[in-house]
């Protein structure tokens, strides 16, 4: 990696959201703090002093999972480690995205910081070097069932540690794992008693995916109300509604939020002044205007809830068997991903029905009897042209698949391991269609504000400051204002990257301050 690298310290504490997001996306490197180091000692020796007990110990002198009923003689145990990350790492299909695998990495290594899992100093700090010189184990996307932790995800970059298999390096060059950790001068290590199960039992990868979507959402939030209010406010809707007298009489502190913010964006625009007298007949607004602060208000409050259930996870250990305080290894069900996976469910429906609302405004700004003024599709010259037709034909095209990404996975369980794990959490697969439900949300956005933005323009009026901020930040990157019919394929990619970029948010918070 190039330049001076933001270091990241992993404690016996949780790594906040902000340093996950630094490493997994930033390349942050990553060093183990003293009292880490400390705990992790304290835990091998517990382990070590088990080792030659006569007595079984899960996970030290014994199989895994339906083969745990037998014992493993010492001379044995390091071919046991090496078998179970070989045969564990099983996974199939496209590779995971890196930032998928750096975030799980960072989550699985601070759960081997809390002095709860038995792994050997050196091992925690080969991973701990993996991540800072940037070599990224090659994960494929199918093989976790979420329970009995990320168990093959978890397992392909075990294999990494012990030179096995195939990574990226720091320039996204694939290559053997042991070519790339001899280049970073890492050298692989052989997996003791133990060890291979702390490595792989833990819900890291569906975490990672979680705290990643968490950040986006935050964004994509403000995003969704300053596009509703460019529609709002191109529609001839009233903002009145979004008093804060009207949204204290249901108190949902998402809702407020969001008619705060709608409020603040359409404050001192001529276009609303425009029909705001006496003389206009207009009573009341569509739902998908007039219900905005309601839809996006229950959208934050569930992100509210997924980010304290993550929160709890990031602060935990999860691993089976766990080091305990006083020198016993016990076994537990902790790597169960139950928590996690119902919450990335839940805010697959909540993308779902917030990439609805906003579809059907860019509908109704498009439709000549429902828009109040508007040319029909904004077309330059209606029949010759087509304008922004097609493009809300994308935005349901989205808005359909993400309805059915939003069905639950965490319903669905599989029996595995010789019914041995009987009922696990599916969470693996919620957090991959959480992924691509985010990045559908995001595009469904981006027509709202390429069409809202045409939408202003043809009102021949100043908008307000912040709409207008946003407006022109759009033509700023290249997409012209209303006229004959163009590619537009092109357009509505450049509405996606100053939404994935910050920049259109910027332009309104600029002028007008910070959005909630």
């Amino acid at each position: 990696m190039d330049g001076v690298q933001t270091v990241v310290g992993v404690g016996t504490g949780p790594v906040s959201e902000a340093e996950l997001v630094a490493v997994a996306r930033g390349g942050a490197a990553v060093r183990i703090d003293p009292d880490a180091a400390a705990a992790i000692a304290a835990s091998r020796a517990l382990v070590e002093a088990l080792a030659d007990d006569v007595e079984p110990h899960y996970g030290i002198s014994t199989g895994f999972g339906a083969l745990a009923n037998r014992h493993i003689p010492p001379d044995r145990r390091t071919d046991l480690q090496r078998s179970l990350i070989r045969s564990h790492a099983a996974g199939s299909g496209d590779p995971v995205e890196p930032e998928v695998v750096r975030a799980m990495m960072l989550f699985r290594l601070s759960t081997l910081a809390t002095g709860r899992t038995g792994i050997r100093p050196a091992t925690a700090e080969l991973y701990a070097g993996l991540l800072t010189a940037g070599i990224t184990p090659l994960v494929r996307e199918y093989g976790s069932l979420g329970c009995s932790g990320d168990l093959a995800p978890l397992a392909q970059v075990a294999l990494t540690l012990m030179g096995e298999g195939e990574v990226r390096d720091a320039h996204g060059r694939l290559r053997p794992a042991a070519d790339a950790l001899a280049a970073a001068g890492l050298s692989p290590v052989t997996l003791a008693e133990k060890e291979g199960l702390a490595l792989i039992n833990g819900t890291d990868g569906m975490l990672g995916m979680l705290v990643l979507a968490l950040h986006d959402l935050d964004g994509l939030l403000r995003v969704a109300d300053l596009t509703a209010a460019m529609s709002v406010e191109a529609l001839h809707g009233t903002p009145k509604v979004f008093a804060a007298h009207l949204q204290a009489l249901r108190p949902h502190p998402g809702q407020a939020a969001s008619a705060a913010n709608l409020v603040r964006l359409l404050e001192g625009s001529a276009i609303v002044a425009s029909h705001s007298g006496p003389g206009c007949t207009l009573v009341q607004d569509a739902y998908s205007l007039r219900c905005t602060p309601q839809v996006h208000g229950a959208v934050r409050d569930t992100i509210a809830h997924a980010r304290r259930v993550a929160a709890v996870e990031r602060a935990s250990a999860v691993d089976n068997p766990v080091v305990t305080l006083d020198g016993r290894v016990e076994s537990n069900g902790n790597f169960h991903g139950a928590p996690v996976a119902y919450v990335l469910d839940f805010l697959a429906i909540a993308v779902a029905d917030l990439a609805s609302i906003s579809e059907r405004r860019t509908d109704r700004a498009l439709d000549v009897h429902r828009s109040n003024g508007l040319r029909p599709f904004l077309a330059d010259d209606p029949g010759v042209d087509s304008g922004h037709m097609i493009a809300q034909y994308t935005a349901a095209g989205i808005v359909s698949e993400l309805k059915r990404l939003a069905v639950p996975a965490s319903v669905d369980s599989i029996p595995s391991s010789a019914m041995q794990e009987d009922h696990v959490s599916m969470g693996w697969a919620a957090a991959r269609k959480l992924r691509r439900s985010v990045d559908g949300l995001r595009r469904v956005l981006a027509v709202e504000l390429l069409t809202a933005a045409r939408a202003l323009d043809q009102r021949g009026l100043p908008p307000a400051a912040g709409t207008a901020a946003v407006r022109d930040r759009l033509r700023e990157a290249g997409v012209e204002g209303p006229g004959p019919d163009r590619y537009l394929a092109p357009e509505l990619e450049t509405a996606v990257a100053v939404i994935a970029d910050g920049s259109a948010l910027a332009a309104a918070e600029s002028v007008i301050g910070a959005l909630d």
